[in-house]
């Protein structure tokens, strides 16, 4: 892979504030990118607001690799999370690499995968027709060591995609669409990214969800206070996480241990049972959404 290039970009609004491990998500991809762009959310059209996070890229991200950018969210758009799409294509329009290799703030690469990554970009220089790789995902969520594996949440999605094919990050930024909409045609790798958006102190995570109720509702919309309940769908995570990530794992542990609380169980819940039992007896996902189109595996 020495002659192809790879750039890595991401995106990322009050970063400190809402305890994002955004700068240890660009360093799990720095060792298999070529450049990484990274566009920091402002407050202000005069970018000059934001909460320290682009200050604490630019002292912890040196050398010619990083190019920082800052961006202004605009704040009529508060509809569907689009504003997320729109600033993850600030930093995919800077990107000069063959491929490129998305991350977002709360997200990681294990560098045991990387020899997957790897295996997955050789195959897409092979394969013109294909311009994607499809990661399995690991959703952390009350702690480091509890993950949640349901249909309610996604378990794969794009996150390497061919540079130069008018691909744009679509809606609010889960995934990938051609321009006009269409799915991409993908290889589907065995890495994961390890996602720990959930992953935060309660007090943290309420910031959080009350934050991202207005990007996809409106100013006027208030999310009720955030509490850490057992849902349906926890298990235990006894695997190892990503080097880059001990320091935040140490920083933002959270103490509550979720698995120790009453199971909170509702009747609708009993659908979610039954198609997650069928998935896992068969790895089929009943109305399971793909934003993709799958043509290998590898």
């Amino acid at each position: 892979m020495s002659q192809i290039k790879i750039s890595g970009f991401t995106f990322i609004k009050h970063g400190l504030t809402l305890g994002y491990p955004f700068l240890e998500s660009v360093q799990s991809i720095a060792p298999f990118c070529d450049e990484i762009i990274v566009n920091v959310g402002f407050d202000d059209p005069e970018l000059k607001k934001d909460d320290g996070t682009f200050q604490h890229l630019e002292k912890n991200l040196l050398g010619p690799k990083y190019k920082i950018l800052k961006s202004y969210w605009n704040p009529q758009i508060k509809e569907k999370g689009l504003i997320l799409s729109e600033q993850t294509n600030i930093a995919l329009k800077e990107c000069q690499g063959d491929y490129c290799q998305y991350i977002q703030g709360d997200e990681a690469i294990h560098e045991n995968d990387r020899p997957m990554i790897s295996d997955g970009v050789s195959w897409l220089d092979k394969n013109s027709e294909l311009d994607g790789l499809v990661f399995n995902y690991l959703h952390f969520y009350g702690n480091i060591d509890i993950i949640r594996r349901t249909r309610k949440v996604y378990r794969r999605e794009i996150r390497l995609i061919r540079n130069g094919k008018n691909i744009i990050s679509w809606l609010d930024a889960q995934g990938f669409r051609y321009h006009d909409g269409s799915k991409i045609p993908c290889v589907q790798i065995g890495a994961s990214i390890y996602h720990y958006g959930w992953a935060r102190k309660e007090i943290v995570m309420n910031k959080k969800v009350k934050t991202f109720g207005k990007l996809y509702h409106g100013d006027q919309f208030e999310n009720p206070d955030f509490t850490y309940q057992r849902i349906w769908g926890l298990e235990r995570f006894k695997q190892t996480h990503p080097q880059c990530m001990q320091t935040w794992i140490a920083a933002h542990h959270n103490p509550l241990d979720i698995m120790q609380l009453p199971l909170s169980f509702h009747i609708k819940d009993l659908g979610l049972v039954f198609s997650d039992a069928i998935e896992k007896i068969t790895g089929f996902r009943l109305g399971e959404y793909k934003g993709y189109k799958i043509r290998k595996k590898i």
